[in-house]
């Protein structure tokens, strides 16, 4: 059998996806189109996304988690997905700070209001079977948090699940808020989000089955793809909201209720250049 097709998609055609979207990436670039065929399946697009890691020169700090869009349930059949984040997109809002975030000016772009999880310690590398309560316990503490998607690929969302894994999970950062401690106590968290002081929408968040669901999900994902989570990870737990596309220049203001609130801002992306040498 020929291992290099495996999957559907050949291992080439896998490093070339990888390598466009990781080069335009480092350069801060948008691309015209889909660098290849988009990958049918989650075999293919994590593999895909696999390649791109291996290219790309910086730490893994945590991950996003993102739910699975209902009509794609039959040809992606799990309910969410992960995308690494790297250690220079994780940025940290101080109260009454406006933190700026990279845009691919020409691709897609968005803000996800959403609940931001650190672990308390690396988990069991071969274990995939955790529960929710076996997840609270690895919480190491519970933020307000953005998701910062953007892709070179300004369509990129429009092709479904295979193109948004290939390419890190839309993920362009993560900003962490204010740390919320008695967070076990709440069953909800109604959050509120605003682009140019204009509302674009309101969500709740369902603490165990959202937020520790998401959890979840990336421990077991991450450790059957050999990426168990490690101590200090941040996971951004899925979109609460909403996805609200964002442009170079705008403002987001993000209100959890009761809790506080994320401010931040989209400036156009630059070179990326990390400490990591690879």
């Amino acid at each position: 059998m020929n291992t290099a097709v495996l999957h559907g998609l050949p291992n080439s055609g896998a490093e070339t996806i990888a390598e466009q979207f990781v080069r335009a990436r480092l350069a801060g670039q948008s691309i015209p189109q889909f660098p290849g065929t988009v990958p049918r399946t989650l075999a293919d697009a994590y593999r895909c996304q696999d390649f791109a890691i291996q290219r790309f020169p910086d730490d893994i700090v945590g991950w996003k988690v993102a739910r699975v869009p209902a009509p794609f349930f039959q040809q992606f059949p799990e309910e969410r997905l992960v995308g690494p984040v790297f250690r220079r997109n994780l940025r940290v809002a101080r109260v009454g700070q406006v933190v700026d975030f990279p845009i691919f000016q020409g691709g897609f772009a968005a803000v996800e209001a959403e609940i931001v999880l650190r672990v308390n310690e690396d988990a069991p590398a071969n274990r995939t079977n955790w529960t929710l309560d076996e997840a609270a316990e690895l919480v190491r503490s519970f933020h307000l948090g953005v998701e910062t998607a953007s892709s070179p690929l300004a369509t990129l969302n429009d092709l479904g699940p295979g193109a948004v894994i290939a390419d890190f999970g839309n993920n362009w950062g993560v900003v962490v808020g204010s740390q919320v401690g008695e967070w076990r106590s709440f069953e909800e968290l109604v959050v509120l989000s605003f682009i140019e002081d204009s509302f674009v929408g309101r969500g709740t968040a369902f603490i165990r089955q959202g937020a520790l669901g998401g959890l979840v999900f990336a421990l077991n994902k991450c450790a059957q793809r050999g990426r168990p989570l490690r101590a200090g990870d941040v996971i951004s737990t899925g979109a609460i909201t909403g996805i609200h596309e964002i442009l170079v220049g705008q403002q987001s203001r993000h209100v959890f209720e009761g809790c506080g609130e994320v401010e931040c801002r989209g400036v156009r992306a630059t070179e990326y250049v990390s400490d990591v040498t690879r």
